[in-house]
């Protein structure tokens, strides 16, 4: 495994642990999905540019948009539970309870 693989590896498992383990506050975890996204990203650009496949070359690109599409959504989200429950842990926001 070369150095560039172990690090986008290593980032994409730091921010899947990070999701899993500390689920405090949604912030926390929308930053931890946001890592991931970004991870695969670079994955996927590195493997279409190493790879020197012409038609992956926009998936990078579309993977980009919806990951910036989840992110805008995911602040929406968090803007309007903070508005409604007044803070963002993960922990007071039930389902059963709306």
């Amino acid at each position: 495994m070369t150095p560039i693989h172990f690090t986008f590896t290593l980032a994409f498992v730091l921010s899947f642990s990070g999701l899993a383990f500390h689920r405090k506050h949604l912030l926390s975890a929308l930053l931890c999905l946001e890592a991931m996204m970004l991870s695969l990203y670079i994955a996927m650009a590195l493997w279409s540019f190493h790879m020197d496949v012409s038609f992956f070359s926009p998936t990078p690109m579309m993977l980009l948009a919806f990951s910036a599409c989840e992110a805008s959504a995911g602040l929406a989200l968090l803007v309007a539970t903070s508005r409604t429950h007044g803070t963002d842990h993960l922990k007071n926001l039930s389902l059963l309870q709306c």
